[in-house]
């Protein structure tokens, strides 16, 4: 019996400590929460569209040079990490900067955008309301690290309009628009 009530409890203290975002508290004002509000609604966005996608058209490109719809979903996963960086948080070990053109089935794909939500996510939990106003440099240009997170926010908002045009060009009909 003791054996028992030491597995749930040893089960339940894992499970609790495994929440990546213990010992964070979720902001419910300020700016971190709104940043944190705008990327659920346009993660949100790009998950249900890439789970609608057929995987056989994951390869398709609206023309010879142009990302694929593979590559775009990566890219976006990519610039989750890759903006980040500029604050000093590094991606994850496995991260791989050629990830545009290795990863390229559905599953992965979709697997890669959450994981990289995840991250952007973690970061923003991380970042103190203080921290937001530290001075960084971003693309040759001074500004702060809240500015970067809201580049972050519009690359994810850019891209989605980019997958939706693809996505439509397909026969695709986002689904949050399907019932329109």
């Amino acid at each position: 019996m003791k054996r028992f009530v030491l597995s749930i409890l040893i089960l339940t203290f894992s499970v609790f400590f495994a929440d990546s975002s213990f010992g964070q508290e979720t902001p419910s004002s300020g700016f971190r929460a709104e940043f944190l509000k705008q990327l659920d609604a346009v993660s949100e966005k790009i998950v249900e569209l890439a789970e609608a996608v057929p995987a056989e058209k994951y390869s398709w490109r609206p023309s010879e040079g142009v990302r694929s719809i593979s590559e775009v979903y990566v890219h976006i996963a990519a610039g989750n990490y890759f903006l980040m960086k500029f604050m000093g948080i590094q991606p994850p070990a496995d991260f791989n900067r050629d990830m545009e053109k290795n990863i390229t089935e559905k599953a992965q794909v979709i697997a890669a955008i959450k994981k990289s939500v995840e991250h952007l996510r973690q970061a923003a939990l991380k970042t103190s309301d203080a921290d937001l106003e530290k001075s960084v440099e971003l693309f040759g240009q001074n500004t702060t690290y809240r500015d970067v997170f809201f580049t972050a926010t519009m690359h994810l908002h850019e891209h989605l309009g980019q997958s939706i045009a693809y996505a439509r060009m397909n026969g695709v009909v986002p689904p949050w628009s399907a019932s329109n």
